[in-house]
């Protein structure tokens, strides 16, 4: 029995952010390719380093550890990035996952006071 495309898309909904980032990862590795995000922040970090004294613009937000009210925190999450309540459940539970890439100082910021407020620990890189 063959795997069709619709096979495969299926799969991949039912992926957590996490299972999803690493999917992309072996993708990359196997066929030496390079999706667009990952050369944006590529180009950011190569960036940053070529002039030092240049304050840093993008941001990751990191969830280090989903807290003691998760239910909140996965209702944040839901809110910042628009996952279904499963992905948003496993984001949050396991952790550390990055939640969003590439934002503003400002964004990251305000993310990261949500997600405090609801009981996660939080990290901008």
């Amino acid at each position: 029995m063959a795997i069709t495309k619709e096979d495969v898309l299926e799969f991949i909904s039912n992926l957590s952010v996490l299972e999803l980032s690493e999917l992309v990862k072996e993708f990359e590795e196997k066929f030496g390719v390079s999706a667009a995000p990952v050369m944006v922040a590529g180009a950011a970090v190569a960036g940053a380093t070529g002039a030092a004294a240049e304050e840093k613009t993008e941001f990751d937000i990191v969830i280090q550890d989903g807290g003691d009210k998760k239910i909140n925190v996965i209702k944040v999450v839901r809110a910042l990035t628009g996952l279904g309540l499963k992905e948003a459940k496993d984001a949050v539970e396991q952790t550390p996952s990055v939640i969003k890439e590439g934002v503003s100082k400002a964004e990251a910021e305000e993310a990261k006071k949500q997600l405090e407020e609801a009981g996660a620990k939080v990290e901008l890189k």
